[in-house]
């Protein structure tokens, strides 16, 4: 029997270690800041200090700093129980905190940029830069953004880095740097990870976020090489390979990768999105140890990889033969700024001009169910107003996601796999009661109480779902923007149909509608257990 300590939360423990991840945090700040202090340059000091641009850099990391610190010196080092509910508290609480402080130079520019100085504007000043953020680190890609290629530089790298941050995990790369503390390390390790198991390359934790993240700096470079190779400036390269890479989705175009009209660059980022949305654990082996088995045996590698092929093969076809969807759909679309007949028009022959022969079609919606089924969210053409069937089919592939492993989101593959072999072995018994039948994933059979945990998260993440959904419906007039807003945020994907489709943004929806969503972006990336667990006021008694 468990002890009823080892179900009290140790806040010192826990208050300590996010101290420490803060120092981490405020060292990280200092590049997007350099890259700010270049575009003030030229004014003198102390004046510069204060210019919008780089002002809210310097509170931030003031702040991340002192913050830190105070932490460490109030927290305890030992901790004592388990450890399970330290490891996802620190994650769940140290997220919010980092994008508290992460939001401030957004904060601090939208500030400046406002005429009323209102307590309602600071507020939606506030709330707007904590959306953004926080949809950065959980690689959401979903922006209250209108003008993006109008944001001072440091704030765009900033942008874009939190993608990278929270691809691969703030705590685990915290976690790479400084010694990791036995069963709590492994909840935060599991708490940040993506997936329903947290495979170790090294006995400690820490080799195995190093190693993880060398493999994820490397494709990083490799794609920003690639990129710049398409007359990509190192800049935007950088940026979109943080993107991509993340399976974020975040851009510095306002027409994201379709502003560069480039076969070349809509063929390497469909490339790195796939890449993305594969287990590292394979690219760790094939790339540093030659051993290609995974790729050979792993049974949710072949289902992803046939999820995609199947959907590309589908909106190809489909596109081909019956091309957009109709006019009349695409007026009904809610949009918070209707379309004109004439701009409605011009859409139309903008979209039907990307499918005038089979392969610009094939490039397009190769382009595009890569970027839904791994969450990434870029995009290069305006699946709004493809027809019904397909858009229905891309809300489907928003919940897949990417492999368990990989930086997508969703409810990832190998659980949409337990779960249809689950229901199939269902079907079987209720034909053949006395039937004996494991769930096999790659041909090794799954513990049943793994599958309970596989099918009760599925249900759960359901349940989210439509009680997030019926928040949202209060608050926005239409229902297909309402529930495709939360599916979007809490799969981490970024746009939706209609009034948060591929052409729009989340600016103008209610400040409480972006909070509820704000709260969908973290349930999603750290895969809802996690922040159970930590928020449940159960563990505080004995079970």
């Amino acid at each position: 029997m468990r002890r009823k300590k080892d179900f009290v939360l140790n806040r010192g423990f826990v208050i300590y270690t996010i101290g420490r991840f803060l120092i981490v945090l405020a060292l990280i700040l200092i590049i997007p800041s350099t890259i700010a202090l270049f575009e003030v340059k030229e004014q003198s000091f102390p004046q510069f200090l204060f210019d919008e641009k780089i002002f809210g850099f310097i509170v931030a990391i003031i702040l991340s700093l002192l913050c830190g610190g105070v932490f460490i010196a109030a927290g305890k080092k030992q901790i004592s129980g388990s450890g399970l509910r330290e490891g996802f508290a620190i994650v769940t609480f140290g997220w919010m905190i980092f994008t508290l402080l992460g939001s401030l130079p957004l904060f601090f520019y939208f500030l400046s940029n406002i005429e009323s100085k209102s307590l309602g504007q600071i507020f939606l000043s506030f709330t707007d830069a904590n959306f953004e953020v926080m949809s950065g680190y959980t690689t959401t890609g979903a922006t209250i953004l209108k003008e993006i290629e109008n944001l001072p530089r440091g704030i765009l790298f900033w942008r874009s880095l939190t993608h990278w941050l929270g691809g691969m995990g703030i705590v685990t790369l915290a976690m790479s740097i400084f010694p990791a503390y036995g069963v709590a390390a492994y909840q935060m390790f599991r708490g940040e990870v993506p997936g329903p198991t947290t495979e170790r390359l090294k006995p400690r934790l820490a080799q195995t976020a190093k190693i993880l993240w060398g493999v994820y700096a490397l494709l990083t470079l490799l794609e920003t090489i690639m990129l710049m190779a398409g007359k990509m400036s190192l800049f935007d390269s950088l940026s979109h390979a943080f993107g991509t890479m993340a399976t974020g989705g975040f851009s510095t175009k306002n027409g994201s990768i379709g502003a560069y009209n480039s076969t070349y660059i809509d063929i390497v980022v469909s490339i790195f999105m796939f890449l993305a949305g594969m287990n590292f654990m394979i690219h760790y082996n094939v790339m540093f140890t030659g051993n290609f088995g995974p790729i050979k045996k792993n049974s949710e590698f072949h289902f992803y990889t046939g999820v995609i092929l199947t959907a590309i093969l589908i909106s190809t076809i489909s596109l081909s033969v019956n091309g957009l969807g109709s006019k009349e759909q695409a007026r009904r679309s809610y949009r918070n700024n209707p379309l004109t007949e004439t701009e409605l028009v011009e859409k139309f022959e903008t979209e039907q001009n990307k499918l005038n022969s089979w392969h610009s079609t094939l490039r397009f919606t190769a382009f595009q169910v890569l970027s839904f089924t791994t969450t990434t969210g870029y995009t290069t053409a305006d699946f709004d107003v493809w027809p019904a069937f397909l858009r229905l089919m891309v809300v489907i592939l928003m919940f897949f996601g990417g492999c368990a492993g990989s930086t997508g989101g969703g409810v990832k593959m190998v659980r949409v796999l337990v779960v249809l072999k689950t229901i199939l072995r269902e079907i079987k018994t209720m034909i053949q009661p006395r039937l004996v039948s494991p769930i096999k994933i790659g041909g090794e059979a799954i513990e049943e109480k793994q599958v309970r945990n596989i099918v009760g998260f599925f249900a759960l993440y359901i349940l989210i779902f439509i009680f997030f959904s019926i928040v949202m419906s209060l608050m926005i007039p239409d229902v297909t923007t309402a529930v495709t807003s939360v599916v979007s945020t809490i799969n981490n994907i970024g746009p939706g149909l209609s009034g948060i489709g591929a052409v729009e943004n989340y600016a103008w929806m209610p400040i409480a509608g972006k909070w509820v969503l704000f709260l969908c972006m973290l349930i999603g990336r750290l895969e809802v257990y996690t922040v159970l667990i930590a928020l449940s006021p159960v563990w505080r008694k004995r079970l």
